[in-house]
């Protein structure tokens, strides 16, 4: 006999401002930043920093064997989440009009 699921849990958001489906597991669970991420970070903000983080590890050439990228890209993911928006890379000019 297969127990239910537990039904999806939900966090309010804090990219998206609303209460929305949260992750079903802490991420980077070595990390303080991991525990206030499962708590405040929704699956579609988790998703969307995941291609964001592609970019920055790209642009960087970021190796995650190395603790300083780790470090780097930890900082990047909490101003992504917490702070005021992840540093995009110098070179990176958003398009004006």
């Amino acid at each position: 006999y297969m127990a239910d699921p537990v039904p999806g849990r939900t966090v309010f958001c804090v990219k998206l401002q609303m209460e929305a489906p949260g992750l079903d597991e802490v991420p980077f669970d070595t990390h303080p930043l991991g525990q206030r991420i499962y708590e405040n970070v929704s699956k579609e903000a988790w998703r969307a920093w995941v291609e964001h983080m592609k970019m920055i590890m790209n642009e960087f050439r970021l190796n995650l064997g190395l603790p300083e990228h780790q470090e780097f890209l930890l900082k990047q993911m909490e101003e992504y989440f917490f702070g005021k928006g992840s540093e995009l890379p110098p070179e990176f000019k958003p398009e004006t009009h």
